[in-house]
């Protein structure tokens, strides 16, 4: 399975000649093409580039003839193909005449989807293969259609099981790379994740198998502005696992149709965020509780639930983010607060606040992002084991600057979206080597009635065991300037 990128991106023209009919243009297969190039085109993210498109799609095709149900098949399509890429990839060189890289990249998006709806949907396989066809004579023309169909029909041999006993290497012979191939990893994440859960092939395949499932999107309660009890009265709603403040949304419910999220009074987070927002606010300290500070707040989700819950104690928070586009959207999370707040444009690595100025801190540092593979799909194939190395300084500089941040006696959250041990354990561990003075903390019994914690103290969270965003914590203490 290749892990680079596909080649040269080059888009597809048009030969001249008559085609034999008009071809017939299909809105959600297109959206899905659209979306598919704008990924590999601009580096865009399916997340935002996603939206928009569906309600350009509403706007001109109309409700009657671009529905929800059209909605959900062009997200499935989209999401689903980015997902399985390496897969498809590895399936689709059996099916072609030439190496991968010398397919043009808008014909591999077309052939990437027609893989998805063959081998990963309940689409009938003629109905499968003449959509792609299609929709290859609209975006491609009719030459390239031929060759999409070639192709396809090919695919359609077999389905995905038979595909993987094809294209999978033995798993007795190379374990990382079988599992790369059968769960559209590439091979170093599997390595670092297998790696950070420890255990044998059962957990890693219930951890691959978790990353390719659709995420649920879970609100947040805002507390002091909303409750759960609130939030279960919508009709899709579904009480969170963990967290007190979560409410679930069963599949096809919509965020923006609850009245407490259009008001900023909840909002939609990760049960695995609103817990280590509540594990740094449960967290024992010596002495006072005036201020807390989220060191790296952007975009807002942490620093919103931190914010409800500082109000509730009558401490103030101060949220700091370096890059102010990402200022302006904590600032939106944190309009209406009812306790006492301010949003700064700072940078945590060179603090712009007095040492031991706070009671509670938290850094929820950038990373690559490998634990949010679920709903970041494309981040896998975009990220490379040499971006671990840009990511250390900055994760261990503003760990630094926290520790200097908070009081004798106050608590730092180290919080990542990330399992890798590089951005984990090995940061935490540096830091604590040039800091004496600072002393872990059990952070398991800070989330009751959470299982399957680990050895502490520190906590990875995991989404085939707790259904959330691999998210890490690690709480300390400082015990001495």
């Amino acid at each position: 399975m290749s892990e680079q990128p596909r080649g040269p991106r080059r888009t597809g023209t048009r030969k001249p000649g008559k085609p034999y009919r008009r071809p017939q243009k299909d809105p959600v297969r297109v959206l899905a093409f659209e979306a598919l190039r704008a990924v590999d085109e601009r580096d865009a993210y399916a997340n935002l580039v996603l939206p928009p498109l569906l309600r350009r799609a509403r706007e001109k095709e109309g409700p009657e003839k671009f529905d929800a149900r059209d909605a959900a098949l062009a997200t499935e399509l989209v999401y689903g193909t980015l997902r399985r890429q390496g897969t498809y990839d590895a399936i689709i060189a059996e099916c072609v005449d030439r190496p991968l890289r010398e397919v043009d990249p808008p014909v591999l998006d077309v052939l990437s989807l027609g893989a998805h709806q063959l081998l990963g949907t309940r689409i009938p396989t003629h109905a499968a293969v003449s959509a792609s066809v299609e929709l290859a004579r609209v975006v491609l023309g009719d030459g390239r259609a031929k060759f999409v169909n070639a192709v396809l029909r090919r695919i359609a041999q077999h389905d995905l099981g038979g595909w993987l006993e094809r294209v999978a290497p033995p798993y007795d012979e190379d374990p990382e790379d079988h599992l790369a191939v059968v769960h559209a990893h590439p091979r170093w994440v599997v390595s670092a994740l297998w790696d950070s859960l420890g255990g044998g092939r059962e957990g890693i395949e219930a951890l691959l198998a978790a990353d390719n499932e659709r995420p649920e999107v879970t609100l947040v309660a805002r507390p002091g502005r909303a409750t759960a009890e609130e939030l279960l009265r919508e009709d899709a709603a579904l009480p969170g696992r963990w967290s007190p403040y979560a409410v679930r949304l069963s599949e096809g419910g919509e965020p923006g149709a609850v009245e407490a999220v259009r008001e900023g009074r909840a909002g939609v987070q990760d049960e695995g965020s609103q817990l280590v927002a509540m594990a740094l606010a449960n967290a024992p300290l010596e002495g006072p509780d005036r201020r807390w500070l989220d060191g790296c707040a952007g975009p807002g989700g942490k620093a919103a639930l931190l914010g409800a819950l500082a109000a509730e104690r009558g401490a103030f928070l101060l949220a700091s983010e370096k890059q102010p586009h990402r200022a302006g959207l904590v600032a939106k999370a944190l309009a209406g607060n009812p306790g006492p707040y301010q949003v700064i444009t700072a940078d945590g690595t060179r603090p712009a606040w007095r040492p031991g100025s706070f009671d509670r801190v938290l850094v929820d540092v950038p990373c690559t992002g490998l634990g949010a593979l679920r709903r970041r799909p494309e981040a896998r194939w975009r990220r490379r084991p040499e971006d671990l190395d840009g990511f250390a300084p900055l994760q261990r500089g503003l760990l630094r600057g926290a520790l200097e941040a908070v009081r004798v006696g106050g608590v730092v959250a180290y919080a990542t979206c990330s399992p890798h041990l590089a951005e984990t354990r090995a940061v935490v561990a540096d830091v604590l080597k040039q800091h004496p003075g600072v002393t872990p903390i059990d952070a398991r019994p800070l989330l009751p009635g959470v299982p399957d914690l680990g050895e502490g103290p520190d906590i990875q969270l995991w989404p085939h065991l707790h259904t959330t965003d691999a998210m890490y914590l690690t709480l300390l203490r400082k015990t001495a300037p």
